[in-house]
């Protein structure tokens, strides 16, 4: 009980941090939502992939990243700040600082899905559909796995710093995702890499979810064990790294 009235306090005040500071959850909702509606108009006639139903789960996994930025930040202001200090000689432990960020983080990924199924839908209609809801559930579980790398980062970066290495997840959503370009004339072995690495992962996992699937082993439960494995060694590499830097000061 104790633990958890120190994750839910840890949370409160992250979720007052962030509206504190309104900007970066701004961008962190404009930006996309603008490549969203500019993306669709541009590009919609061109080819299918620019259709609304594969564009809105790329774009909510793309804006996902921004997630691990905005976490990464929170963090490494509070690690070189006195606040993480004083209560690691408390009685917290490490997972409950990580919890504390997940809990105040994970609405923000919850209202990004929501904001860009509900632009989707407006552009296109047909678009609605309970398949939507299951794609919000969806969506949190990847939006877990990039809070993860912004605790990560934020753990092991100042806030000077924490921006240069985010944006190696945000351009790898970008580049290895697929949801930028066609994948018919990559090679066997590029695509090989993309189905091993968690980004095409995260969309294709988005967009089973709201499309549903015509093989539910490799286009949605596949994908779901490869973000879940990712995730699940992700956060112990964060809870020991964020220890071992708390326990350096």
């Amino acid at each position: 009980m104790r633990s958890l009235n120190r994750i839910a306090t840890l949370s409160l005040r992250n979720i007052k941090e962030i509206v504190r500071e309104p900007l970066s959850l701004i961008f962190s909702l404009g930006l996309p939502l603008v490549m969203e509606i500019g993306f669709y108009y541009i590009f919609h006639d061109l080819t299918p992939q620019f259709g609304i139903k594969y564009l809105a789960p790329g774009i909510i996994a793309f804006s996902q990243t921004f997630l691990t930025l905005f976490t990464g930040i929170l963090v490494s202001v509070d690690r070189n700040s006195s606040f993480l200090t004083r209560l690691y000689v408390s009685k917290a432990k490490p997972f409950e600082f990580i919890l504390g960020y997940v809990f105040a983080l994970l609405p923000v990924g919850i209202i990004q899905s929501i904001l860009f199924f509900i632009a989707g839908g407006i552009i296109d209609p047909t678009f609605f559909s309970a398949g939507m809801l299951a794609g919000i559930g969806v969506s949190a579980i990847t939006a877990i796995f990039y809070i993860g790398f912004g605790i990560l980062f934020g753990s092991l970066c100042n806030e000077k710093s924490v921006g240069g290495i985010s944006s190696i997840i945000i351009t790898g959503q970008s580049v290895l995702s697929g949801m930028w370009f066609p994948l018919e004339g990559l090679s066997e072995g590029f695509l090989t890499i993309m189905r091993i690495l968690p980004f095409k992962n995260c969309s294709d996992l988005i967009a089973s979810a709201v499309n549903g699937f015509s093989s539910p082993w490799s286009d949605f439960y596949l994908p779901l064990l490869i973000v879940a494995i990712y995730t699940a060694v992700l956060y112990p590499v964060t809870a020991f790294t964020f220890k071992y830097k708390m326990k350096s000061r």
